[in-house]
């Protein structure tokens, strides 16, 4: 049985100065906004699949993804558009043909560590 006298600990109680405090950061804010920027662009389905896609196909032509993903030509555009402006892709204009590939490698590691962790028993 549990002593009357005891007070449920409460997280909020600590002296300000009895940890030493927690360190700020080096970043700039303008990081963190740019990061939020990203995590909102990866936070849809058919996006992050676009871009696993690219991680593993390399430069690929907007009529591939399309056929790929079973999906129209101005779909898949326009998901590339928002991806591109998060700056997460690159395009590349070959004559009439648009390729768009992963922007660089801490894209590759973002959307490979994602879908890892994501695939973790962890519950």
């Amino acid at each position: 049985m549990a002593d009357p006298t005891d007070k449920p600990a409460d997280d909020s109680a600590c002296d300000e100065h009895e940890h030493g405090g927690l360190p700020g950061s080096a970043r700039p804010s303008a990081a963190f906004r740019r990061a939020v920027e990203i995590f909102k662009a990866l936070g849809d389905e058919a996006r992050l699949r676009t871009l696993e896609t690219l991680e593993r196909a390399g430069e690929v032509c907007v009529s591939e993804l399309a056929a790929s993903s079973n999906e129209g030509v101005s779909t898949v555009s326009h998901r590339l558009r928002l991806l591109r402006s998060a700056g997460l892709v690159r395009r590349r204009r070959a004559g009439k043909h648009v390729y768009y590939a992963l922007a660089d490698e801490h894209v590759a590691r973002l959307v490979s560590d994602a879908l890892d962790h994501a695939s973790e028993d962890v519950r």
